[in-house]
């Protein structure tokens, strides 16, 4: 396939060579045809060309699959270039033929051409169009470069039924710019700023600006200027204080002469023109503030100020102090520092910045004492936050005098000491001083003194010196007094009714004010000479605290108590002993207990010791055991009456017991569950009490007791046998709490007889059963004999019963007396 014709070669050469003159000549439009011949290729016109240069090249276009060479003639493949189509951007001659192509494949038949890409069957459709039977591509609309520089397109030649004759040839359409496009600056506008005093050629800020043309052509050729110079406020400044370079858009100082404090800022009009600023031109607008330097020191106005102070107040605000300040406010170089330089060597003042009015606010940060200083001097200075420039170095720093007068007030009073400490014994009588001058008043005023909190009411106070006293003796045990430390409060009044209050300490130191007690005051000891180890162990008890209690100290009264020693155990533990052997019985020994005090107290004690015989396991035998197993003699005939008279008391009391069954039995009647007397005449009020509980009419022996037992435990040892290994025999189980040794008191035996005294009666077991050791303790458990799970006697009721009254004679019942007719009238109504 190749394209035709020589109008359209020279059409081509035109388009490079002035891309921006449109070509009118009918002459060289690229459809004249007439003097075409029907092969032909495009060919870049040139004016240099020779006649030689024409005809080789025509052979190698006409003949395409030839070629010279000494070696004959060689087919090669076709290969066509097509070069570009170049079309200019918003051409008004629509449509406008552009190209035209032929199949050069020897076809007798109709070719029919068709073209495809983008512009033409995809986006954006519908820009070229082919004639399918003359092969003429034209542009339908006016193009634009600025969405679309370049279209890519395929032409292919197809037989009438729609085979391809040869490959698709593409083409490749270039759109040529036109200055369609203004330049924009890419801001609307411009913001920047600068320093005051800056020297010339001091960069400020750079602006810039875009094209939508080529930005290879002139187009696109970029020239910025300013136009307009104006100063804010309006006229501070005329002359031309900014340049701009015209190829880079930089804005930059042209002068001197920029001071803040004359002008604000400046609002400069910018131009931007492309084609080298000859083509199209649009503006644009930029602020440059200028930026403050700090050039001027702040200065005091006025510069002496005369202030009050109240004294005893700390951390209030008592007055300002004003400063003016050329430089930009809210800034560094206007915000002011404050400094005390002389007059406060307490350093009882401060001056801080109000950020809003940059005042010096002066402050008392420690309490002022009217009666120590009267007045102060203060020398301020100030400077800015942020340095002077090198410049403004010799300009002197100002400074202020502040005289601040101090204001007398009435003053609280004061306690000399919070709290007031006191170191005083537990014993310390009633009426001793205990603490004096303990507050003052800093105003020289009449004082008056309380007692605003004293709980157990040991304290008082004088209301006109203070002077506290013990009004009652202390108790170091009492509730209130906590790690030996009695606390309470005192409050003190001035003349105008200012109160202060403070707390009173007491420390109580224990005194050996109880002497020590001994406990037991009985027990036993074994009389052989060979139980060494029997003792009594003796306990001390003191109510005193460390150091005046424990350790304590045992002795024996030596007179009295020759045949006796006692061994200390510890410091709160002695046991009493036996020097010699002694008769069976009671001895009282006095034991002197004393304790660490200083000075130790001592008191005397009488323990009651029994002296006993002891069997194997250290304890005292029975009496009866006892007389036998001692070394004293009993004849035989003494043994032999003790024993007769035994079994003669056995045996009175087996004969009691039959006749007392025998006369149970002649006294029942047959039927009845009632005990009479043999005479029936015999009716008397009385009771009659036979000592039974038997289980019922049919029982002629007394009801055992026994079922009333815990089926479920040991039935009970007799008091002299000793079931188990290791517990004496003939012994109850003690409490673990006590010695094991102590006798057990002797509990009163019979009620009295006068009611009145029965208070006496308790309180007397009670007492003894306190001081018995062989009791359980307060806190254990007491076990009852147990009644059994369930009862083996029938119902006595006459309900729950088979049989019926109505089978009963009660007629006999009538014999009995008038006392026993209305209880037979109701059991036998006939």
């Amino acid at each position: 396939m190749i394209c035709c014709s020589k109008h359209v070669r020279l059409l081509s050469a035109f388009h490079t060579l002035h891309p921006h003159q449109p070509s009118k000549s009918s002459s060289l439009h690229p459809l004249s045809f007439d003097s075409c011949c029907s092969y032909c290729v495009l060919q870049t016109w040139t004016a240099a060309d020779t006649q030689h240069q024409e005809e080789e090249t025509q052979f190698q276009a006409l003949y395409p699959w030839r070629k010279q060479s000494t070696g004959g003639m060689i087919r090669v493949k076709r290969d066509w270039i097509i070069p570009p189509i170049r079309v200019l951007e918003n051409s008004k001659q629509v449509p406008e033929a552009l190209v035209q192509i032929k199949s050069d494949k020897i076809f007798r038949g109709e070719v029919i051409y068709k073209l495809e890409g983008p512009g033409v069957d995809q986006e954006p459709k519908n820009l070229f169009e082919i004639d399918d039977k003359t092969g003429v591509i034209r542009s339908k609309r006016p193009l634009d470069r600025e969405k679309h520089n370049s279209f890519t397109l395929k032409a292919f030649a197809l037989s009438p039924s729609g085979e391809r004759l040869e490959n698709p040839t593409t083409i490749e359409i270039v759109v040529l710019d036109q200055n369609d496009n203004r330049p924009t600056f890419t801001q609307n506008q411009f913001t920047g700023a600068v320093a005051e005093f800056s020297v010339p050629g001091t960069s400020v800020m750079s602006v810039s600006a875009t094209d939508a043309d080529d930005p290879m052509t002139e187009n696109a050729i970029l020239r910025y200027s300013i136009i307009d110079q104006e100063s804010i406020p309006a006229s501070a400044v005329t002359k031309t204080m900014f340049g701009i370079n015209d190829v880079t858009g930089t804005i930059y100082t042209r002068d001197v002469g920029l001071d803040r404090e004359v002008v604000k800022s400046f609002r400069l009009k910018l131009q931007v023109g492309d084609m080298s600023g000859m083509g199209l031109t649009s503006e644009g607008v930029a602020i440059i503030h200028v930026s403050d330097i700090n050039n001027h020191a702040p200065q005091f106005s006025p510069y002496k100020y005369s202030m009050t102070a109240v004294e005893n107040r700390k951390n209030y605000e008592i007055g300002c102090i004003n400063v003016t300040d050329r430089d930009d406010p809210g800034t560094g170089n206007w915000e002011a520092k404050y400094f005390i330089s002389t007059g406060d060597p307490n350093r009882s003042f401060t001056v801080s910045t109000d950020p809003a009015t940059n005042q010096g606010i002066l402050t008392v940060v420690k309490p002022l004492d009217y009666e120590a200083q009267t007045d102060y001097s203060l020398i301020l200075t100030v400077e800015n936050v942020n340095p002077l420039i090198h410049k403004a170095y010799n300009v002197p720093v100002s400074s202020a005098t502040v005289l601040v007068t101090v204001v007398n007030e009435n003053e609280a009073p004061r306690f000399r000491e919070d709290p007031i400490l006191i170191v005083v014994p537990e014993s310390v009588a009633p009426g001793t001083r205990l603490k004096s001058n303990i507050a003052y008043d800093p105003d020289d005023s009449q004082l008056r003194y309380e007692i605003s909190r004293d709980p157990e009411r040991w304290l008082d106070i004088d209301r006109d010196t203070g002077e506290i006293t013990a009004k009652r003796t202390f108790n170091i045990r009492n509730p209130h007094v906590r790690n030996n430390v009695y606390t309470a409060a005192v409050k003190v009044t001035d003349a105008g009714g200012v109160s202060a209050s403070a707390t009173v300490a007491i420390t109580l130191t224990e005194i050996n004010d109880f002497p020590p007690q001994l406990f037991p005051l009985s027990g036993s000891v074994c009389k052989e000479a060979s139980q060494i180890s029997s003792g009594v162990v003796l306990m001390a008890v003191d109510e005193d605290l460390p150091p005046h209690a424990a350790p304590f100290t045992f002795k024996l009264q030596n007179e009295l108590s020759m045949n006796w020693t006692i061994v200390q155990i510890n410091g709160t533990h002695a046991v009493l002993q036996l020097l010699v052997e002694l008769e069976t019985g009671e001895y009282a020994v006095t034991v002197l207990v004393s304790d660490s005090g200083s000075p130790a107290l001592g008191a005397y004690a009488q323990v009651n010791v029994t002296v006993c015989l002891c069997d194997s396991f250290g304890d005292c035998k029975s009496e009866a055991v006892a007389v036998f197993g001692s070394n004293v003699g009993i004849s035989l005939i003494a043994l032999i009456i003790i024993m007769a008279s035994i079994a003669l008391l056995l045996l009175l009391l087996l004969l009691a017991v039959a006749l007392t069954t025998c006369g149970r039995h002649h006294h029942l009647k047959r039927g009845t569950g009632l005990l009479i007397a043999e005479s029936e005449d015999d009716i008397r009020d009385n009771v009659i009490n036979y000592d039974e509980q038997g289980g019922g009419e049919e029982d002629e022996n007394a009801f055992n007791i026994d079922l009333l037992w815990n089926p479920h435990d040991p039935p009970p040892t007799p008091r002299f046998f000793c079931p188990v290994a290791g517990v004496p025999r003939g012994k109850q189980p003690v409490r673990k709490d006590t010695p094991h040794n102590l006798p057990s008191p002797s509990y009163p035996r019979r009620p009295p007889a006068d009611p009145s005294d029965i208070e006496d009666y308790i309180n007397d077991g009670l007492e003894a059963a306190d001081q018995d050791p062989n009791v359980p303790p307060y806190d254990t458990a007491l076990i009852y004999d147990y009644e059994g799970e369930g009862s083996l006697a029938g119902s006595l009721s006459s309900l729950a019963s088979d049989s019926s009254d109505g089978d009963q004679d009660y007629d006999y019942l009538n014999d009995w007396g008038p006392r026993f007719q209305k209880l037979a009238d109701m059991y036998d109504p006939r």
